[in-house]
């Protein structure tokens, strides 16, 4: 059965944050996410403590956080003693890095790293010992207790390979049907590569979504999220080429981009999405009439999805959230 999460940024004042998670809580949602980009927003850190003790029942993490700005055995620690406070809620989306390294003026973390520190991590948070720069080392405190599950963040055949040897699930930041199936392949097929069960991979997928019979309205607000993910696939047609096998339907749309401004990032009308078309706003968000959005959703759970993860950064935000615990989220379940 599909499960729902929201995405809320970090930003000022602390307070809102709270109260939008609170009001997901209400509304059936069963996780709470947040960004981790120390600069754009508040430290994430200090948020997830307040929404441990503000929350009884979500599970909630970072939707990503990385191990370039934050040393890996510190993100290990934290993680551990949020699940503590918690009573077991923590859960981890991980990545190489966009915004919180580039802001600052690194590039995502470098493969090799990235892999080596989400093992580590894993096990480390988890109560079980690991070795680091040549130490024996263990958080005996975190021992044999509900485990906290690893997410990975990836679009291309490398970040994939990782989030199929050591992850328990995939985050995908769109929701076309045709690219989720392939990303899962490319996953799964390392999983089965590594003497894993590919079955357990589990399908995470993130999109702003928008209920109204408007459509113009929903693709205005939501053209700043394929511009957010272009960051991304620019980065794939670097590594790969534009004739790769990565789908089309994944990387044709960055041709028209023209740049991309930071200090806009994830925010509803920044001027760098002009170029996002309304057929990609369609087949990356989730957005339309109540039944309009119910069938997508069902599409997405047909193709495997396990989790959908609204992006709360465009207006309406209380409104959607009612919307989803009043009528999406029981049409759904009704329907199973």
């Amino acid at each position: 059965m599909l499960t729902f999460g929201v995405t809320v940024l970090p930003d000022p004042p602390h307070s809102r944050f709270l109260e939008l998670m609170r009001l997901a809580e209400e509304n059936g949602f069963e996780y709470g996410w947040t960004y981790d980009s120390h600069i754009l927003w508040h430290d994430a850190y200090p948020l997830l403590t307040l929404l441990a003790v503000n929350t009884q029942r979500m599970k909630f993490g970072h939707c990503v956080t990385n191990p370039g700005t934050r040393e890996p055995t510190v993100t290990a620690s934290s993680y551990a003693t949020l699940h503590a406070i918690s009573g077991g809620r923590a859960v981890m989306g991980i990545g190489r890095g966009d915004s919180a390294r580039r802001v600052i003026g690194y590039k995502p973390v470098k493969m090799a790293e990235f892999e080596a520190s989400c093992r580590m991590i894993k096990d480390l948070m988890n109560g079980r010992p690991v070795e680091w720069n040549g130490k024996e080392l263990e958080l005996t405190w975190a021992k044999d207790r509900e485990r906290i599950p690893m997410y990975v963040a990836a679009y291309g055949p490398r970040a994939l390979g990782v989030a199929g040897r050591v992850a328990d699930g995939v985050i995908i930041q769109l929701a076309d049907p045709v690219i989720i199936q392939w990303i899962m392949e490319q996953a799964r097929a390392a999983a089965v590569e590594a003497g894993r069960d590919p079955d357990e991979l589990e399908c995470l997928v993130c999109a702003p979504s928008i209920v109204t019979d408007d459509m113009q309205e929903a693709r205005n607000a939501v053209r700043w999220f394929p511009a957010m993910v272009s960051n991304h696939v620019m980065d794939l047609i670097e590594r790969y080429g534009e004739d790769s096998e990565i789908p089309k339907e994944l990387t044709e749309y960055v041709k028209a981009r023209k740049f991309y401004d930071y200090k806009d990032h994830s925010r509803e009308g920044a001027a760098h999405g002009e170029f996002v078309t309304d057929e990609i706003c369609d087949r990356f968000s989730v957005i339309g009439s109540v039944d309009a959005v119910r069938e997508k959703l069902a599409e997405l759970e047909s193709v495997g999805v396990d989790h959908f993860n609204i992006y709360l950064m465009t207006h309406g935000q209380e409104e959607i959230l009612r919307t989803y615990g009043e009528e999406i989220i029981p049409g759904l379940r009704a329907a199973v």
